[in-house]
């Protein structure tokens, strides 16, 4: 059977932020139908037409920034979708978008498409930091995209936020917060920052031009974060998600419960249940890899069981859905629950905000018992 849940990768990006270690090309002016028609071959070569119609619940377009194929691309790419998959009535169909992309135009056109759910890179309200991130927008500009989505229709919109900036910086995170929930999003993605290897902020750390923030500023924020949003109706439904009533993301979701997906385009990753694969990450050659009529995938792995078993407590632990506990795991859990950091549900353990800090080492104690 076809999975229900699809994704598909846009690498284009107007620049690199200086903390990102995804799949992108940057790309001043982005070759949007040459982009789109290798999707539909990468569609073509591994889910060939078939009399059983593919029914989808959720698609997901990342990146990148898919926002940067402008208006028209958007809609390009939505008829190649829809010409090889049926999207459920009331499908979740999310965009990826920077400020400085949002028009009202583009807006509307993304509806007209069959966008549902627009989730919008702010990472700050502060225009110093975004500066140091190398964003392309200032926090007016994330304002006017916001109501912009809203004048258009959309009734689904995310914010993505990143806390725990160097402490040089002088980022007001209760700020931030602040300008977020008074946009009332009915969603919110908020990040750690972290420093990846062959970023420019990796390189500004080598150089000691940088110096990561500590765990206690980290877990400071993390904590008033979930206060805030909390105060004001979000449930904080998985480590960095927070969604108000019916809002929660449903393609993440699905990652989550470590249900099958497929995932298209340079870099995107997918899984049928029991085997991982991953296509190639550079643009040009995930495209020169069509173009040949070849798969673009660059490995693929069976999880064997210890492969499974982790994963099963780490996607169970971080959402507040919980992990099944065997009995004698109960033993193990007493300390836990006794300090604040989860709770027995029934037979299921639910971390807490405290407890998803420190989830590292629950998930390791509890994969060394059942391996």
């Amino acid at each position: 059977m076809h999975p229900r849940h699809l994704y598909v990768h846009v690498p284009f990006c107007a620049r690199r932020c200086s903390y990102c270690d995804f799949s992108i090309a940057v790309r001043r002016t982005v070759p949007a139908a040459t982009f789109a028609a290798a999707v539909a071959s990468e569609l073509d070569l591994r889910f060939p037409p078939s009399t059983i119609p593919w029914r989808a619940e959720t698609l997901y377009f990342g990146g990148g920034t898919p926002s940067h194929l402008g208006a028209a691309g958007v809609e390009r790419l939505m008829d190649v979708m829809r010409a090889r998959v049926a999207l459920d009535e009331g499908a979740e169909v999310t965009l990826e978008a920077n400020p400085e992309d949002v028009t009202l135009d583009a807006a509307r056109a993304w509806r007209r498409a069959g966008i549902s759910r627009v989730s919008l890179g702010a990472q700050s309200f502060d225009d110093r930091v975004l500066a140091w991130m190398h964003r392309n927008h200032d926090a007016a500009t994330t304002t006017a995209a916001f109501h912009a989505l809203r004048e258009a229709g959309f009734g689904d919109l995310s914010l993505d936020l990143i806390f725990s900036v160097p402490e040089a910086l002088e980022r007001d995170w209760s700020r931030d917060l602040d300008a977020a929930l008074a946009l009332a999003p009915e969603h919110l993605s908020l990040y750690g920052l972290t420093i990846e290897p062959h970023t420019p902020l990796a390189r500004w750390a080598e150089r000691r031009e940088v110096t990561e923030a500590p765990e206690e500023r980290y877990a400071d924020e993390f904590m008033r974060a979930h206060r805030e949003a909390s105060a004001a109706g979000f449930a904080h439904y998985e480590v960095s998600n927070f969604g108000r009533g019916g809002f929660r993301g449903r393609h993440n979701s699905a990652y989550w419960r470590a249900v099958p997906y497929a995932g298209l385009g340079p870099s995107a990753h997918e899984f049928d249940g029991a085997t991982r694969r991953w296509n190639v990450a550079p643009y040009a050659e995930w495209q020169r890899e069509l173009a040949a009529g070849r798969d673009p995938m660059e490995d693929n792995e069976l999880l064997n069981s210890s492969e499974t078993v982790t994963e099963g407590v780490y996607l169970g632990l971080r959402t507040d859905a919980g992990l099944e506990l065997a009995t004698r795991e109960w033993v193990t859990a007493e300390p836990w629950i006794a300090a604040g950091w989860a709770e027995r549900r029934g037979s299921r353990l639910i971390l807490s905000p405290q407890g998803w800090l420190r989830m590292d080492g629950i998930a390791l104690t509890l994969i060394g018992s059942r391996l």
